[in-house]
């Protein structure tokens, strides 16, 4: 088992979430005025962020995670390449997770390029996400939705082979065009960084990433539904004739830990409040806009995400239920885990370490509780998918 501290980075001074509740559309997206964002608290909120980064690698955990998102106070980081480049500063050790860059949105060339100096910067410790970035990127961007998959696949295919293939060679695409890719610097990592593709699980995503052997993170996503997409991706790549191994199946979820399950609740529960009612909701058509989807994964995505990201009035007792976060003693999350890592086969869990409005000493005790008490006990569990697999024998 592997295990990432992820972070969103959120902005939720208690003045925008005031306002968010005053707004209309009620959302944290796009359109909220960014004169709710204090600069000089946004500099402070960085290097807080940061610290907790670093913590999880100082108590155990095999690496961090950070992502792209813009003008929203959901996740402040609209280069995670950024972060990513702060922290090979910070971390001797551990991996550096960019789950991921929103291709569609940028030019391939310079993902390709700044991928290559962070994997230089970090001695060779990149994991490369690729994302297609979700709707409400798509409005900031002013980006056809329906061309995403498309112009995803294009930029995908012309990144790997700036990092494969000696330079220069010309690229004529539908939608980049270049007579010189002669990417410098050139990634340590051979044939490339390994690449992970998150994904709110369409049909589309789960065959192309089994497929090509990548690595696959389910995000936001209910227990029976996380255990379904993984049994299918494991079955898209014996199909493509490979077997999936745990390490290519990745699940992110909010986690918390007390000293005890009752405690834990109690602290958590307003943040849950901020996180998932104020911070992560909106409209199910901005987050998957007309022709983002097949007509196929629209049906099985939204049916899906519709009550998590259309609702604000989500109860952390409704999310533990669903399986939508992990809370609870050292003792109780251990095994939850171990419960969810059985019946989906995951071998890389990412625990989202802050939620909305949580500080900084709560997100630091809660990052030291899951390294030093959890982690440990669940670092050489192997799923019941696999020993079930392995009793069986070969066929």
């Amino acid at each position: 088992m592997k295990f990432l501290a992820f972070h969103l980075m959120p902005y939720a001074e208690p003045d925008a979430m005031a306002a968010i509740e005053r707004s209309e559309p009620r959302r944290a997206w796009v359109t909220f005025s960014n004169t709710h964002f204090d600069p000089k608290r946004g500099s402070e909120l960085y290097r807080r962020y940061l610290d907790e980064l670093v913590h999880a690698v100082e108590v155990g955990f095999d690496g961090v995670g950070v992502n792209e998102h813009h003008q929203n106070a959901y996740g402040t980081m609209p280069s995670p390449n950024v972060m990513a480049a702060a922290l090979t500063q910070r971390l001797d050790r551990g991996l550096i997770a960019v789950l991921g860059n929103a291709l569609p949105l940028h030019r391939p060339q310079q993902i390709a390029e700044q991928i290559a100096m962070l994997d230089l910067l970090s001695e060779g410790r990149i994991i490369s996400g690729f994302v297609r970035g979700i709707g409400f990127e798509y409005l900031s961007f002013n980006v056809n939705p329906t061309e995403s998959r498309e112009r995803f696949l294009e930029a995908h295919d012309l990144i790997i082979r700036s990092w494969t293939e000696p330079g220069p060679f010309s690229w004529h695409g539908r939608f980049y065009d270049y007579d010189y890719v002669n990417v410098w610097p050139r990634p340590l990592q051979k044939p490339h960084p390994p690449v992970w593709i998150p994904s709110q699980g369409s049909n589309e995503t789960v065959q192309w990433v089994a497929e090509r052997g990548y690595s696959y993170l389910q995000t936001f996503t209910k227990r029976p539904r996380l255990a379904a997409i993984m049994r299918e991706f494991r079955e898209a790549a014996r199909a493509a004739g490979h077997t999936a191994t745990p390490e290519q199946q990745g699940w992110a979820v909010p986690t918390y830990v007390g000293e005890s399950d009752e405690q834990a609740r109690r602290e958590l529960a307003p943040h849950v409040d901020v996180f998932f009612n104020k911070l992560l909701t909106g409209d199910v058509h901005n987050w998957f806009p007309p022709g983002y989807l097949s007509e196929e994964s629209h049906a099985r995505v939204v049916s899906s995400k519709s009550d998590l990201f259309a609702h604000n009035a989500h109860t952390l007792e409704r999310l533990e239920e669903d399986g939508m976060i992990v809370v609870g003693s050292a003792e109780t999350v251990t095994e939850r885990f171990r419960e969810i890592i059985d019946e989906t086969g995951v071998g890389v869990v990412l625990p989202i370490v802050q939620m909305g409005s949580m500080p900084h000493e709560q997100t630091m005790a809660s990052i030291e509780r899951l390294g030093r008490r959890v982690l440990p006990k669940l670092r050489n569990h192997v799923s019941a998918v696999y020993r079930e697999e392995a009793a069986a024998g070969p066929g």
